[in-house]
């Protein structure tokens, strides 16, 4: 019985990766758009100011922004340990490195959160930018990961 059970997770956890990257792109796009309320609310006067403060976009931002941070990470680790455990190697791919890639980046652009706080508008369209560039190549991760996962359930059928 746990021979079945391990060779039940080893197959199935193939499938925690993808279902969590989809979580996560839906999780980044609700960020972009926190983060593009809270630039509103900044720069914003008078009614349309308070009301996107009472919104507290900062806060959700923010946040979303850490559970972003740290389900990208996991992921990825997750994923290359999925795979290593099943295929006894990793392949290095366009889909692997991107999603290194990315995972650095948002790194380097969590960093840039104690600048912000403190005004440097450097920093702030650096973490702008990265974000932008990560939320693009999340549109790639979709489609090759897409076609990793048909290989995957292709197969297991053979």
């Amino acid at each position: 019985m746990p021979s079945e059970l391990l060779q039940f997770l080893k197959v199935y956890s193939q499938f925690v990766h993808p279902v969590l990257m989809w979580v996560l792109l839906a999780l980044t796009i609700y960020a972009l758009y926190s983060g593009l309320q809270w630039r509103r609310a900044r720069t914003a006067t008078g009614d349309l100011k308070k009301n996107l403060l009472k919104e507290k976009f900062n806060v959700k931002h923010y946040q979303i922004g850490s559970v972003v941070l740290a389900i990208m990470v996991v992921g990825s680790i997750g994923a290359m340990g999925a795979t290593y455990i099943n295929s006894g190697k990793l392949f290095v791919a366009p889909h692997l490195l991107i999603g290194l890639g990315m995972t650095g980046m948002i790194a380097v652009s969590a960093s840039l959160s104690p600048f912000m706080q403190k005004g440097q508008d450097w920093a702030r369209y650096s973490h702008i930018a990265i974000n932008v560039a990560i939320t693009g190549l999340f549109g790639y991760q979709a489609i090759t990961g897409i076609t990793i996962v048909q290989n995957i359930i292709k197969r297991m059928g053979t």
